[in-house]
């Protein structure tokens, strides 16, 4: 099921359709809800006196809508779009049914109240956040979610306004800003259905396709600097409204300072108070604008309503009320308009004040929301009238130019800083970031160590245990067919089944995979959806790679610290190599450059390679310019060959395995990476110079690119001061290997108890058998703060150990501001031999940015320090 619930095209068209569809509801609902109230308070006013019931009904209602989104959605104030724009620029604000279910009855009951707000705005919020509840459904991308949420606000619109073009024009113009095929794509099909379903099931309210209305529209070329004029006029009163709304807001914050519910129920108290004294028509919003723009009012009723509605409107979206700015531009502006209409025919002899009132809600429209384009489109979809498209282009690009210089920007963004949340700061540029700029193929592991369906539960388990892989992709004919993970077999521990069984009955079927063009944030989210630690990489179902969390983290890691992301260097070339019986269980790979080290290294190297029966793979690595193609520099192996034949010694006296190469490079950790993945180590032991710190690097380039990139098992290795480590450069001058050893007779083993530490007490028994005589100290450092410290852990290692060495093992449980501080003074006090640290990839990736401690314990002490990094 999850397979076929993965994102596609399909999918997305599924998705839009089902946004458009509930968007549409959600705005019949809110349509005929409101309607219905907003009737009934009329109704009761004519029965009662209207200086009583208005006011009664105003404040009642304000006063439920404000405890409503106070106690249940405080993001459901206001008109919606703010937190709406503030969402899709990646600020943390809540969109879920809850906000959309509180939005919706808020608004019902404040236009009930009679509030001069409008229900475009939180329809707009209502669908958004229908959208973002339902991509929780199914397995969306952060960018992909951003575009669902974009459809259902723009769908919220084109429902509430019965025109779907205007609802895309929202989405690219205001919302997104992308103009991308998808987006378009998605947006104009929520768009449509909910245009469609909204103007099916609730009818035409806001339509102006009135013979009546259309007969009345003309346009003449003579009257253009009328409309530049009302143009100009509508940018100044709408700059005149934005920074009266402000002013409002301030009254309402810092004068009265009273709760939502207060102010809200305040607002909708004195506009019922003021509607009861304006002539009947001002009771219906809708009513009043149907009068302004069929040309039966006179100049005085437009122009107390245009003084009424700025007012109030102000007063009433400034509280904070669920409601918003669309409806009342529209009333102002058609008000604005009839009142130049009249004075152009007055005057000049010529147009009517239907055309100039229908111009003016598109002009007031636009300078108010700064969206010219969709302000056009709306009014032009309602009358669906073409004479009115000049007069409305001209109106309304000069209200927006004219309001753009008087108070730039955007008012919902203006919003949004005034509630402190900076859009700039939180703004995410789709396919800048790292993860959008590198794919799947980019980080890939390209070696899969895979399992065929008819293998047997008893196989299985033995692959397991003779791996460090959690998970093993399953693959029939070359084709992906499933995956068995150790929680799969967790599950069928419990269902004592037959060990006889096949795969096929056990493993996961069709398995959630990518394709190896997909990003990097599509994977991350795959990964966290479905609370996974890897993905296969198929192209169709042929398996090409596996990625991993590590794999993700790795790549970030490598841009924070500035690895080179420029041409990568050429391959290494093999120049000489050797090979014994291959009979180990695994392999172990330890790089050779300075011989007065090898020694010491390969002692290590070999008693870890016993224990596990591993095979050792020595390489040396000699560095050719890079102007020079690796396979074409001319080189001597000469002393890499006297230093190889060293480590065949000393493997031959331990009685292991050995093979050896010669690569030539023009990077060290390349060809060590290339190393790994060719001859499939499973861990490998290098050594690290903690003499000479290299700026932006934790242990230097090629330790640090080892550790982030190895795809097995990393033992890091800091020889003691009686040996020198110069690190994986090529020897140049003539140095005689030492005959003397490192001894380890006194190991120190710091833990927290942790996972991490595990990975070192594992290492230990190998490397305690290099002494006959050692001593082995585990030690915890515990905060000052702590008056009774919790030793269960430090006593569990202790127990664990004693039982796989037959040597002492001594617990020193120690409270100190410093672990690196405390875990030095022990090495120094009890003259130490060896420290061995465990650390996960994670961790050492968080303390490379943090602060490392294994890196400070190293480089602050002269005893040797082994550091053990798990896959």
């Amino acid at each position: 099921m999850r397979y076929l619930l993965r994102p596609t095209r399909r999918l997305a068209i599924i998705e839009a359709s089902l946004i458009g569809l509930v968007a549409a509801l959600a705005s019949v609902l809110l349509k005929v809800s409101s309607g219905w109230l907003g009737g009934w308070r009329v109704s009761i006013s004519y029965y009662l006196s209207p200086l009583i019931a208005l006011p009664t009904i105003g404040f009642c209602f304000g006063f439920l809508a404000g405890f409503l989104v106070e106690r249940f959605a405080p993001e459901a104030s206001g008109s919606g779009i703010p937190q709406v724009k503030a969402a899709l620029a990646g600020f943390p604000m809540s969109l879920s049914w809850r906000v959309a279910f509180v939005k919706l009855m808020g608004n019902i009951l404040a236009l009930g109240s009679g509030m001069t707000v409008g229900r475009q705005g939180p329809t707009v919020q209502v669908g958004a956040a229908l959208a973002a509840q339902m991509s929780k459904w199914v397995p969306t991308s952060p960018e992909h979610r951003k575009q669902l949420i974009a459809c259902g606000a723009g769908a919220g619109l084109a429902a509430a306004f019965n025109a779907p073009l205007a609802g895309v024009l929202f989405v690219v113009e205001e919302l997104l800003h992308d103009v991308s095929g998808f987006t378009l794509g998605t947006a104009i099909l929520a768009s449509f259905i909910g245009g469609v379903v909204s103007r099916l099931l609730g009818g035409g309210s806001l339509e102006l396709t009135t013979e009546l209305v259309k007969s009345k529209t003309t346009f003449s070329f003579p009257e253009i600097p009328s409309f530049l004029f009302l143009g100009a006029l509508a940018g100044i009163f709408s700059a005149i409204f934005c920074q009266g709304i402000f002013l409002f807001l301030k009254f309402w914050r810092y004068k009265l300072k009273l709760s939502l519910p207060w102010r809200i129920g305040m607002a909708g108290l004195l506009s019922g108070l003021v509607i009861a004294m304006l002539p009947i028509h001002f009771r219906d919003n809708t009513g009043l604008r149907e009068f302004i723009l069929t040309g039966d009012a006179n100049w005085s009723i437009a122009a107390q309503a245009f003084i009424a509605q700025f007012i109030l409107t102000a007063i009433a979206f400034s509280s904070g009320v669920p409601g918003g700015l669309f409806a009342p531009s529209l009333i102002l502006g058609s008000t604005l308009g009839y009142l130049i209409g009249l004075g152009s025919n007055y005057f000049f002899g010529f147009g009517t004040p239907t055309t100039y009132a229908l111009a003016g809600m598109g002009a007031f429209f636009s300078a108010v929301s700064k969206v010219p384009i969709t302000a056009i489109v709306i009014v032009f979809e309602m009358t669906t009238d073409f004479n009115l498209v000049l007069p409305l282009m001209i109106a309304a690009c000069t209200a927006f130019w004219v309001a753009e210089v008087l108070m730039p920007r955007s008012l919902y963004d203006r919003i949004l800083e005034w509630n402190g949340i900076d859009l700039d700061k939180y703004k995410e540029t789709p396919k800048q970031g790292l993860l959008e700029q590198l794919s799947a193929t980019d980080v890939m592991q390209r070696r899969v160590e895979t399992l065929t369906s008819k293998m047997t539960l008893d196989e299985v388990v033995q692959a397991f245990s003779k791996s460090h892989h959690r998970g093993f992709p399953v693959i029939d004919h070359g084709k992906l067919v499933g995956i068995i993970t150790q929680s799969d077999l967790a599950k069928i521990g419990q269902r004592l089944l037959d060990f006889n069984t096949t795969l096929d009955k056990i493993m996961t079927p069709q398995p959630i995979s990518v394709e190896p063009k997909t990003s990097l944030t599509d994977v991350l989210f795959l990964l966290n959806r479905y609370e996974l630690s890897r993905l296969p990489v198929v192209e169709g179902r042929r398996l090409v790679g596996i990625i991993t969390r590590a794999d993700i983290i790795r790549a970030e890691a490598d841009h924070l610290v500035g690895l080179q992301t420029g041409p990568q260097p050429e391959p290494s070339y093999i120049v000489y190599q050797t090979r014994s019986p291959s009979t180990g269980k695994g392999r172990l790979l330890i790089p050779l450059a300075n011989p007065q080290t090898a020694q010491s290294l390969l002692q290590i190297a070999a008693a870890i390679a016993r224990d596990r029966d591993y095979e050792l793979d020595c390489l040396q690595v000699i560095i050719a310019p890079r102007h020079t193609a690796p396979s074409e520099a001319e080189i001597r192996t000469t002393k890499s060959r006297r230093l190889l034949r060293q480590a065949e010694v000393t493997a031959k006296k331990w009685g292991i395995p050995i093979h050896t190469q010669i690569r030539v490079a023009h990077d060290a950790a390349q060809a060590i990476l290339e190393t790994i993945k060719a001859e499939h180590i499973d861990l490998i032991v290098m050594g690290w110079n903690a003499d000479k710190p290299t700026r932006g690097r934790i242990f230097g380039h090629v330790v640090d690119t080892v550790i982030r990139q190895a795809s097995c098992e990393v033992v890091v290795v800091k020889l003691g001061h009686s040996t020198s480590v110069n690190g994986f450069l090529s020897f140049n001058r003539k140095i005689e290997l030492t005959k003397d050893q490192l001894t380890f007779n006194r190991w120190l083993l710091p833990t927290a108890g942790g996972p991490n530490a595990q990975e070192a007490i594992q290492l230990l028994p190998a490397l305690c058998k290099l002494s006959n005589d050692c001593e082995v100290r585990i030690t915890q450092v515990f905060s000052k703060s702590q008056s009774l410290p919790d030793t269960k852990g430090l006593e569990k290692a202790a127990k664990f150990l004693s039982h796989r060495i037959n040597h002492p093992v001594i617990t020193i449980p120690v409270c100190a501001a410093s672990v690196p501080d405390a875990v030095i003074d022990i090495a120094c006090k009890d003259q130490c031999d060896a420290i061995i640290l465990g650390a996960s990839r994670d961790g050492l990736l968080q303390q490379a940015i943090k602060g490392n401690i294994p890196e400070a314990i190293a480089r602050g002490c002269n005893c040797t320090v082994i550091l053990v990094r798990s896959v």
